[in-house]
């Protein structure tokens, strides 16, 4: 259900959720030990944000002293494009007690947030409206990005893409929240596979809590209305920061013990091997054999505990075959057989867009893999 709210604000353009300081909090940490100056001398942008609801700047200001930050920029976004609360709005103390508060501006100019110096405190946090409306791809912000070295924010979904593009181009350092399957997005994988980018520490047993503006519209059971919070299991953090938790090799078994003592794996007596892909179907992380030489495939929540000391990601399974992994592709006529005889009707049973193994018999497509092997493994490229 978490899932399908999500979708449905990504269509009405709802992409107000605001991350949780604990959240922030643990996932910054994770820079922190591998490198307790990675913020040192730096000026930080948060895009997309907004401190009057939003933690990420009230984080960083917090601790502007302690991680040694040069500049810290956040901007809003104007009131007049946030859909769903435009009706109700009201400007905040913060910005209505202030004696630059323009009623004129409130609802159309977005907002910047500045913090420099060296004896400063959250309260030093100064503020003003921007020309524009505060939109990431407006050229007051792409002058921010310029000036900035490490961008952090939770962008909107429904731009996920454009504002992937426009943080890459910056080629600064950067933490983004993202949408899991962003991972297999054609913008996103190839660089998570040359190892340029990849997922954080990430949010704890992979559930993301957000608050968001009264107004919003969830299903009960997902949105806790005295909390304000709203439960999501399909987001991630994205980063080209280094932690510790990238560099644990994850526990594996040999193939016959997987077989044998896996609860996920007993019943099998050996691994399915793809028809399409010279490749073995893997379909649990704690399934990963120690002891196979060639191409595996594997769920896309693998990235959680990819270590590239450990694995080499070769490709992905995937309609345009991008890295010439596949050995065959299958006709019209397959496809419309294959179908037919998984569900004893007419259609077209899209066999290129994932792995297919052989199952009771028939062609069964299996969910999105990350094709990858052993670091030193010479079989199967």
């Amino acid at each position: 259900m978490a899932n399908t709210k999500l979708s449905a604000a990504k269509k009405v353009k709802n992409d107000e959720f605001y991350t949780q300081w604990a959240d922030i909090e643990k996932e910054v940490n994770a820079y922190l030990e591998r490198d307790p100056d990675v913020f040192r001398g730096k000026t930080i942008l948060c895009p997309c944000d907004d401190p009057e609801w939003s933690n990420f700047t009230k984080y960083f200001a917090l601790h502007f002293q302690t991680l040694g930050l040069k500049k810290l920029i956040s901007t809003s976004y104007a009131n007049e494009s946030k859909i769903h609360r435009t009706a109700n709005y009201q400007p905040t103390l913060f910005e209505s007690d202030d004696p630059k508060f323009d009623k004129s501006k409130t609802e159309v100019c977005g907002k910047i947030f500045v913090l420099t110096g060296e004896d400063v405190n959250i309260n030093d946090l100064k503020w003003d409206y921007m020309k524009g409306d505060g939109d990431f791809r407006s050229e007051e912000v792409l002058k921010l990005r310029d000036e900035a070295d490490t961008i952090i924010t939770n962008p909107p979904f429904s731009l996920f893409r454009e504002y992937f593009a426009w943080l890459i181009n910056s080629k600064k350092d950067f933490l983004t929240i993202a949408p899991r399957n962003s991972i297999t997005y054609k913008e996103v994988f190839p660089l998570i596979k040359e190892n340029r980018i990849w997922p954080g520490k990430g949010f704890n047993a992979g559930n993301a809590y957000f608050a968001v503006p009264d107004e919003a519209n969830y299903a009960d059971g997902v949105h806790d209305k005295e909390t304000g919070l709203v439960k999501f299991r399909n987001c991630i953090w994205l980063t080209n920061l280094d932690h510790e938790a990238r560099h644990e090799p994850i526990p594996l078994m040999t193939m016959a013990d997987n077989l044998k003592y896996n609860k996920k794996m007993q019943g099998k007596d050996a691994y399915d091997r793809y028809d399409n892909y010279d490749a073995i179907e893997v379909p649990f992380i704690n399934a990963i054999p120690s002891d196979y030489g060639g191409v595996m495939g594997v769920p896309i929540t693998f990235l959680d505990k990819y270590c590239p000391e450990q694995f080499e990601i070769v490709g992905m399974c995937e309609n345009l075959d991008l890295y010439n992994l596949k050995v065959k592709t299958y006709s019209k006529e397959e496809c419309q057989q294959a179908y037919f005889a998984k569900f004893s009707k007419k259609g077209t049973y899209d066999l290129n867009a994932s792995g297919v193994i052989f199952k009771n018999g028939l062609l069964e497509k299996v969910y999105q893999r990350i094709l990858i092997k052993h670091v030193g493994d010479t079989n199967g490229n």
